[in-house]
């Protein structure tokens, strides 16, 4: 074949690849929130108990990660110093243990389905936060695609079959958290040039994380544990296969962003949300009614239309980097010709 047949395939393989990694997170990221709400749903597993999962999951990954980076070398440990952790790591594992708290606890309360309604309301948290940490700019247009969201998911809860207050206060709790997190990444290590891939991010990460869920659990779980323990004896196919499961789940995401983009995350996220839902309905048996349904699909178009704006803006950005990179190099050029001018009329005059 030509080069343009060798191109084809090229793309067609690109292809290929792209939507094999979005396959990969999906299914790991769907076995995920489904294997927890096993695990901690009464009616199922009976384990209700989510910081000690949580914990479980960071001393899972921390070991994992520590082993890759100190003892097998399969990557680089970034350079911090103990001041920079202590300001910039620390809190983040902080935020990262009340969200995994609070999200993992709202499985205890809530259907799978009615979870993945409230969790559209992440990016109203974002972009919120960031105003208020002064990360984005106030926009009209985007202020009311926000409300827009919120008011689809405030249908959604209000056609929830199985309404449990202290459930959806949980879960808001958990994507306020998280919004918070994802912005203070921007505000304390990427404008310093640290950027921290998954094995990196849980080896400094998850030690501080883990540390933060041991304070709770000292008084909320470990009691209750210690008085159920003749009872209960640890799984260590379930809680192994668990851990192995999240630890995956973290090295696909850096896969999947770094072969794609994070808007494909972003839309892939869509579909595992529907996939989700339609599981929960048919398989869990939750009860999904109309206007969950309307409710959602109001917030699925709000989130869909946010993500094609930011989509424009980079675009936008980006063209506008070319631009001046062209500029830029035609005036090299005709700087280059103007000295080379000025050479040769100094030679003849000579």
């Amino acid at each position: 074949m030509g080069k343009g047949g060798a191109l084809s395939d090229g793309v067609v393989k690109n292809i290929i690849l792209s939507y094999t990694y979005v396959a990969i997170w999906i299914f790991l990221s769907f076995t995920v929130i489904v294997y927890n709400k096993y695990i901690l749903d009464k009616k199922l597993y009976n384990w209700p108990f989510p910081i000690s999962l949580t914990m479980i999951h960071m001393a899972f990954c921390s070991s994992l990660a520590f082993a890759a980076v100190r003892l097998f070398k399969l990557v680089e440990p970034v350079s911090l110093s103990r001041r920079v952790y202590l300001s910039s790591v620390v809190p983040i594992g902080a935020l990262y243990s009340l969200s995994l708290w609070l999200s993992n606890s709202a499985y205890i309360y809530l259907s799978v389905s009615f979870i993945q309604m409230l969790k559209a309301l992440m990016p109203v948290a974002v972009y919120s936060i960031g105003i208020l940490f002064k990360k984005d700019g106030y926009k009209t247009s985007t202020m009311s695609n926000m409300l827009a969201i919120s008011l689809g998911v405030a249908i959604a809860a209000y056609g929830e079959a199985k309404y449990d207050s202290w459930g959806v206060l949980l879960q808001l709790g958990a994507v306020v958290f998280e919004a918070t997190r994802l912005v203070m990444i921007q505000i304390l290590l990427t404008s310093k040039g640290i950027n921290l891939n998954p094995i990196t991010s849980l080896y400094y990460v998850a030690p501080s994380c883990l540390a933060f869920l041991a304070i709770p659990w000292v008084f909320v779980e470990y009691p209750v544990l210690r008085q159920q323990s003749s009872g209960f004896h640890f799984d260590f196919v379930i809680f192994g296969t668990n851990s192995l499961c999240a630890f995956a789940l973290n090295l696909a995401v850096f896969l999947l962003v770094g072969k794609t983009s994070a808007l494909t995350m972003n839309v892939a996220g869509v579909v595992k949300d529907w996939l989700l839902i339609a599981f929960s309905w048919s398989v869990i048996k939750d009860t999904v009614t109309p206007l969950n349904l309307f409710g959602y699909g109001l917030a699925f178009l709000g989130v869909g239309y946010y993500n094609h704006s930011k989509l424009q803006a980079l675009k936008a950005k980006e063209a506008q980097k070319n631009v001046q990179s062209a500029d830029e190099e035609a005036g090299k050029l005709l700087d280059d010709r103007g000295g080379d001018g000025k050479g040769k009329k100094g030679d003849s005059q000579a």
